[in-house]
């Protein structure tokens, strides 16, 4: 009995450092997704966005360079969410519209399980 006792808090204390190690891995994941923000360089939006002639955009001077900013703050702090709202829809149209087992069934062609068969009558 002693030594079964021992043997059987060791083996739990193991799945709970598993379980801990794998929710803290999952939430680690979460918490690191990175969205393809695009960021546009001054010259570019110089010319395209405020359309300065390219001999100031070439000058960059102060107040340009705070307009910039201002303008790249602006779309990044829309771009984000818009982004994480994007990749919402794409998990919902993966998890629930594309697997979805009444519209589209299974196919055993894609699956270890042995497919389903009906007695023939």
């Amino acid at each position: 009995m002693t030594s079964t006792l021992p043997r059987a808090l060791f083996t739990a204390f193991a799945l709970t450092t598993s379980l801990v190690a794998g929710l803290a891995s999952a939430a680690h994941a979460q918490s690191t997704t990175r969205y393809d923000v695009k960021t546009i360089n001054f010259d570019l939006w110089c010319q395209e966005q405020a359309n300065l002639p390219p001999e100031r955009c070439d000058k960059r001077t102060p107040e340009d360079e705070a307009q910039y900013e201002a303008y790249r703050d602006k779309v990044e702090k829309y771009e984000i969410p818009y982004l994480k709202d994007k990749q919402r829809e794409v998990d919902f149209n993966t998890n629930i519209l594309n697997h979805d087992p009444v519209d589209n069934p299974p196919d055993p062609t894609k699956t270890n399980e042995a497919p389903q068969t009906t007695p023939a009558h």
